[in-house]
């Protein structure tokens, strides 16, 4: 299983909006600047991480991005499963689902994946 760069990026960008002190909100470019991700790319990211409301926008001079909510309630699944499709394999569209033997190794795996995401937040990421 491969993480797509999208996940990648808005984790990151999560992860620094988290560490933010100030509570000020902190613009794209910024952000862009600091952990080299590219602005244009960025911004796609947090228009949807915007509408999933996992971040705020302040628009103006001193606009930008803070947390919708604390850091504990934000886990690195929330925002990985909306950036990308973690699933391993869609075996609803597979024409041998009935008589598939390895289905449940592949249901594991995603329930491995799924618990281990969801149990992160992004408080555990900046102690």
């Amino acid at each position: 299983m491969k993480i797509s760069k999208r996940a990648q990026y808005g984790l990151t960008a999560m992860v620094y909006l988290a560490r933010n002190k100030t509570k000020n909100a902190i613009s794209i470019r910024q952000i862009s600047n600091i952990e080299k991700v590219p602005f244009e790319y960025l911004s796609k990211i947090f228009s949807d991480l915007e509408k999933a409301k996992l971040v705020l926008a302040s628009h103006g001079a001193n606009g930008g991005y803070v947390l919708a909510m604390r850091p504990g309630k934000i886990t690195v699944m929330d925002i990985v499963e909306l950036l990308e499709n973690i699933n391993t394999v869609n075996c609803k569209l597979c024409p041998k689902l009935k008589k598939c033997l390895t289905k449940n190794v592949w249901g594991k795996v995603d329930e491995a994946v799924s618990k281990t995401l969801s149990s992160i937040t992004l408080k555990d990421l900046i102690k």
